[in-house]
């Protein structure tokens, strides 16, 4: 089952994952709650829409922007509406 790990923390964990353009993206209810904080970055993808951030904060350390997700996708993008993606230079992804 893939894992996002910081610090040996697993912060999300699924099998319901989609992957898009060889990244993962979990479900909402995939999520540990506890380590995510809304960041105020946003950046727009093409054929995917607007994404919105989370910093991550584990054991004190904040990750800024170390996911992002779409809150309202285009209609290519709509199986991936609302689940969440991490930087794999910024958390350890376990497929």
């Amino acid at each position: 089952m893939p894992q996002v790990l910081v610090n040996d923390v697993v912060v999300a964990s699924s099998d319901r994952c989609q992957v898009v353009e060889g990244n993962y993206y979990f479900p909402p209810d995939a999520l540990n709650t506890d380590y995510f904080t809304p960041s105020t970055t946003h950046t727009t993808c093409p054929w995917k829409g607007q994404a919105s951030y989370y910093h991550l904060v584990v054991g004190g350390q904040e990750i800024k922007d170390a996911a992002w997700y779409y809150p309202q996708t285009q209609e290519r993008a709509k199986p991936i509406e609302g689940y969440v993606a991490f930087y794999k230079n910024k958390v350890t992804i376990q497929p």
